[in-house]
């Protein structure tokens, strides 16, 4: 059972729905943010990226518990979200680099935790690529990384929310169905490294343990499935298993529909998720008429089908994510 400090506890309950259930909204994407502006032929500049978050956390917060930004580009964003979100930022920089071996982790030059704090953030958020088969001492240097971080967040009394990405790294497309039949490994072995209290992880932020497009039930366009429905769902169980702290789903990228469809099916698996951090299956579809049209255009497709996503998305996630109370102690 997870130990929280009553400020932890309180922290965590501006960034949770009254019954202990997240639901909130992601855009601290940066360098993907920038890849979906200039392939539409535009400048991705800093008061573009800065202005879409701010459209999006002006507009949408007002449905979600919580919304997760960047302090490079989304600070301005921030202070526009509803009254009664609360507030994660990241710490990570975006991307990693690829001219070495390991993805290893980085931390914004200019930031720390106690600044992240300082700034009005309830809970600090960092991404790691972690492949659990890579080699140990690449392995080593993630742990002992995740390890200062965790120590930074409990020596400001914050939450850290850790989001877990796997990877393969003999393996590039994670897209492929090679890389499905191992990600519920990858996955699931993942969490139940970063589960130990060492690392002082408060919530985990995690990927389905498998690719719906492999299940037999969901594959489309010809795809050969994977796993069977049944396959699938001891996969989801045994993630949830895997782990006591409380845990979130991220969206990887995929349709709000599917994504939707997911969360019904790992409940019924008999996962005990906490709810979502969900981001471009949201919003993505508002990068368009922002960036070529005006922003009017864009707030009217806000309004209508990001509304529509996010208060879909909010209220499957109210009838199939567990409540994380059960799982913390306050101390």
């Amino acid at each position: 059972m997870l130990k929280l400090s009553k400020n932890k506890k309180a922290q965590m309950d501006r960034l949770s729905s009254a019954d202990g259930k997240i639901s909130a909204l992601a855009i601290d994407q940066r360098g993907a943010l920038k890849k979906m502006i200039t392939a539409l032929g535009k400048d991705a500049s800093y008061d573009v990226i800065s202005g879409f978050k701010q459209l999006i956390s002006s507009e949408l917060t007002k449905y979600s518990s919580a919304i997760l930004l960047d302090p490079e580009y989304g600070l301005e964003a921030a202070r526009v979200r509803d009254a009664n979100s609360g507030l994660l930022l990241a710490y990570e920089k975006t991307g990693y680099d690829a001219t070495k071996v390991g993805r290893l982790p980085d931390l914004l030059d200019d930031w720390s935790v106690l600044r992240l704090k300082n700034e009005g953030a309830d809970a600090v958020k960092f991404l790691l690529y972690y492949d659990i088969d890579e080699d140990p001492k690449i392995n080593h240097l993630k742990h002992v990384f995740t390890e200062r971080l965790g120590n930074e967040c409990a020596g400001e009394d914050i939450p850290f929310y850790l989001e877990l990405v796997s990877y393969d790294a003999d393996n590039a497309d994670s897209a492929s169905p090679e890389y499905a039949k191992v990600k519920p490994h990858k996955v699931n072995d993942m969490m139940r490294v970063f589960s130990d209290a060492k690392y002082k992880v408060d919530v985990l932020k995690v990927e389905v343990p498998v690719n719906m497009n492999y299940v037999d039930a969901y594959a489309t366009n010809g795809t050969q499935a994977v796993y069977t429905a049944d396959e699938a769902a001891r996969h989801f169980k045994e993630q949830s298993d895997c782990t006591d702290l409380p845990f979130i789903f991220l969206s990887a990228g995929v349709s709000a529909a599917l994504f939707q469809e997911t969360l019904v099916f790992a409940h019924d698996a008999g996962s005990t998720f906490n709810g979502v951090l969900c981001g471009r299956a949201t919003w993505k579809n508002g990068v368009a008429p922002f960036v070529t049209e005006n922003a009017n255009v864009a707030r009217d497709w806000v309004l209508s089908e990001g509304v529509k996503n996010i208060t879909e998305l909010a209220e499957v996630v109210n009838k199939n994510a567990s409540s994380w109370h059960g799982k913390v102690e306050v101390v």
